[in-house]
């Protein structure tokens, strides 16, 4: 299984843009949707889906998040007529970030927002593309910048199959940016292939929920370990939600939960919906219970 899936906030949307990016990208497809209960009142969407096989989540959890291009996602393409057909479709409604054309980097690029705001990087990849085709994208800007390097080294240091791949510095001719920045960082998660930069540029953004890194844990003891390396705001632990010293958004979430979120009664559904909205961090023996048994008395902290 996947070990860290981006997870999509949406206000509404989250099966609408499912649908819409399957549309879009070849192997693609909706593995699972569910409609929770998001008490006081109200109910939420959440989806599972591959896109060229990669997975992906998305919720409808209203307008609290917004995206931006703090966290975007570049496409490989085979030929340039391949990237001109993701343009096509996902810069309608968009705003253009970097126009499609040519650049050093790649022969045919381009960087939109699409109709909903998530931000993405079409380029023809040369030699050939890689087996994984989308990879997320860092952007360290504001008071983050400088920090894309010290970011790559703590995530690789804390998952199983990773390191850093691609480490490409700015220069001293590279204003506004600062030279020994990362101008392009590559490097690998449980696995999976990650990009990082620095920017010094006055961008008026940052990272925040709207994209976070679900990492799904086998046991208690897995959650807490990732839940302690990578928490630096404590503040902001909520259901398993968790932000870093970088200010990058992670679930740190049992794979348990998304079998009973998906094969559960809507009793058991509602009963662990309620468990786990009253905890900060996951326990996971008070899910099962509430799985199977019911509510305990007192949610976990």
């Amino acid at each position: 299984m996947q070990g860290i899936t981006p997870h999509l906030w949406f206000d509404t949307q989250a099966v609408e843009a499912a649908d819409f990016y399957c549309e879009v990208f070849p192997d693609s497809r909706v593995t699972a949707s569910v409609t929770l209960p998001a008490p006081p009142s109200g109910e939420t969407d959440l989806v599972t889906f591959e896109l060229f096989g990669q997975r992906f989540m998305a919720i409808s959890a209203g307008p609290l998040f917004t995206f931006n291009p703090s966290v975007s996602f570049a496409v490989a393409c085979e030929t340039a007529d391949e990237v001109d057909r993701y343009w096509q479709r996902l810069a309608e409604g968009g705003t253009v970030l970097m126009e499609l054309g040519s650049y050093p980097f790649s022969e045919r690029f381009g960087w939109t927002t699409d109709r909903y705001g998530l931000s993405w990087q079409l380029s023809l990849a040369p030699g050939g593309v890689p087996a994984q085709r989308i990879t997320p994208t860092l952007l360290f800007v504001g008071d983050v910048r400088g920090r894309a390097e010290e970011a790559m080294t703590l995530y690789t240091s804390l998952f199983p199959d990773s390191g850093i791949d691609l480490l490409v510095p700015y220069g001293p001719d590279a204003a506004p940016e600062v030279e020994g920045e990362v101008m392009y960082g590559s490097f690998r998660l449980a696995g999976q292939s990650f990009a990082a930069m620095d920017s010094g540029l006055a961008h008026d953004f940052g990272f925040n929920e709207a994209v976070s890194l679900l990492v799904e844990c086998d046991d208690q003891a897995e959650l807490d370990r990732y839940t302690d390396a990578l928490s630096a705001v404590a503040e902001a632990e909520q259901c398993g939600w968790i932000r870093d010293r970088f200010g990058l958004s992670w679930q740190i979430s049992p794979a348990e939960l998304d079998r009973m979120m998906v094969e559960g009664s809507r009793e058991q559904v509602a009963r662990v919906t309620e468990e786990f909205l009253a905890m900060r961090r996951f326990d996971l023996d008070a899910l099962r219970r509430a799985y199977r048994d019911g509510p305990t008395a007192v949610g976990s902290g």
